[in-house]
């Protein structure tokens, strides 16, 4: 056996120090100080970035949400019952974020991204940042293109644009999740891809809307994301944002976007949770003094980008549930003074069996008949003023037995009006079938049917006039305007219909 000589020793050593990896992955590392509720403050870690991502001994991650002088606190999206004090916490030096791609359409998903429908992983494309600035004036452009919601008291009176905000207000069980449904049922073959998030919901309540979804093949065009009642505080306050990345991801790809934030005032109060658990001080009602940017800084993603950025838009449907129709407490004046307009749900109405239960002196919408097309402008003229006329004039002959023709004549078409924007659930209008049932409202052509046979009435001359007039429809819905020539064959049409 061969000695090695001192100058084989030194040249091993020379080679061990040259090829050394001097890269030791410098990592700040910090420890549990205290822990519980879903909230862990942590020493040690003092370069954190707000909405950073850090991770525990035992895998779970957290987001850094509150920075003090001397430690940092930390919200966890997952079970705290393996940490605890001594807990060794690293940072990633990542903001929040959530996996996209097209992968994602007809699934169901929890906050952070993971699939939880059990048909496998999902394919991603990209990974976006749960928390986005929202584009700028110079990037949008107005919005003048509708988003039909299929729902006639709706499109004819408060149109939705494509990169609008419009809040869905009411009380508890007065149809608000169904006006978002079916406006997403209703974007069947209209190049719109739907994202619905449901914040603090109970697993049976979204179990019943996706199938409902999956009954009308609308799950094919939309993304379920989810975060349960029974689900840490914490994942409900970042759903919204999440849902909107992964929004933002279609909207720049030039793509029209729709999105259901149900609810956002439960959303307030997982954040509420939150901030009085992170030891904020409280203002009103207890929600800490942010909460209205909570809201300001979701809502403001949702826009329609000018041409160069592609044209795509995020429409957003928030839900706001109100206490005993108290619309000036403290969440819905916020909300609805971030949006662009509300569809207010009166209990009231919806017990007296007008569903949808829409509002109309309480509704409004602030981009209006920009966002319409030329035939919806043209039928719906003045149906909201006759609705007015008549509800004032209802008040004022309640008690009253002798009438006059005039006044009886205008009650019997108020009657019918309020009769015809009567809808069943899931069955949004197309374009031409408002537009003909408006123009035949506006003629008087009901008016003479009895009101309990309206709808059915209704639903006999539309089926008629598709049957044996369909170029009718086809012009409407084709050059999305309604001239006189139409008006009249709508209206011999349905003399035609009367006389059989």
């Amino acid at each position: 056996m061969s000695a090695i000589s001192a100058a084989d020793i030194i040249s091993i050593l020379k080679a061990e120090v040259e090829n050394y990896n001097w890269d030791a992955g410098e990592q700040e590392v910090g420890s549990v100080i205290w822990v519980g509720d879903g909230i862990a403050t942590i020493y040690g870690i003092d370069h954190a970035m707000y909405g950073e991502i850090v991770v525990f001994d035992n895998g779970v991650k957290g987001m850094v949400q509150d920075i003090r002088r001397n430690e940092i606190g930390c919200i966890l999206f997952g079970s705290d019952t393996g940490i605890k004090e001594g807990t060794k916490v690293t940072r990633t030096k990542k903001k929040a974020g959530i996996p996209v791609g097209e992968g994602y359409i007809g699934r169901i998903i929890n906050a952070l991204g993971e699939p939880v429908d059990g048909k496998g992983e999902i394919p991603a494309k990209d990974y976006r940042p749960i928390e986005e600035e929202a584009p700028g004036i110079i990037q949008r452009r107005s919005v003048n293109t509708p988003l039909e919601t299929g729902i006639l008291s709706i499109d004819s009176m408060f149109p939705i644009g494509r990169g609008q905000r419009e809040l869905i207000i009411g009380d508890r069980q007065t149809g608000k999740t169904s006006i978002a449904v079916d406006t997403i049922i209703n974007q069947k073959g209209k190049g719109v891809i739907c994202i619905y998030v449901a914040i603090g919901q109970k697993a049976s309540s979204v179990a019943k809307l996706v199938s409902t979804l999956e009954h009308h093949g609308a799950l094919d065009y939309t993304i379920v994301l989810v975060s349960t009642a029974s689900e840490p505080a914490s994942l409900q306050y970042i759903s919204p944002y999440a849902g909107t990345a992964l929004g933002e991801y279609f909207m720049y790809q030039g793509k029209d976007v729709l999105m259901v934030y149900d609810d956002l005032s439960k959303h307030a109060v997982a954040y509420r949770a939150l901030s009085l658990l992170l030891e904020r001080p409280p203002g009103r009602e207890a929600y800490p003094g942010d909460v209205f940017y909570l809201h300001s800084r979701l809502l403001e993603r949702s826009s329609r980008l000018n041409d160069e950025l592609g044209g795509g838009s995020i429409t957003a449907l928030p839900i706001v549930e109100t206490q005993a129709g108290d619309v000036s407490s403290y969440i819905p004046t916020n909300v609805i003074s971030i949006t662009d307009g509300q569809i207010f749900l009166e209990s009231d109405l919806f017990f007296a069996g007008m569903r949808p239960a829409v509002n109309v002196g309480l509704s409004v919408s602030r981009v209006g008949g920009a966002a319409q097309t030329k035939a919806m402008k043209k039928a719906s003229g003045s149906i909201r003023i006759d609705l007015a006329q008549y509800r004032e004039m209802e008040v004022f002959t309640q008690f009253s037995s002798d009438l006059d023709d005039n006044t009886k004549q205008q009650l019997q078409h108020g009657k019918v009006l309020m009769e015809l924007l009567k809808q069943p659930l899931a069955h949004p209008l197309s374009l031409h079938e408002q537009v003909m049932t408006l123009c035949l409202a506006n003629n008087r052509v009901f008016d003479s049917v009895e009101v309990k046979k309206v709808k059915e009435y209704q639903k006999g001359i539309l089926e008629f006039i598709d049957r044996k007039h369909p170029q009718i429809g086809f012009e409407i819905e084709e050059k999305k305007a309604l001239t006189d020539e139409l008006v009249e064959q709508i209206i011999e049409a349905a003399k035609e219909y009367k006389s059989r």
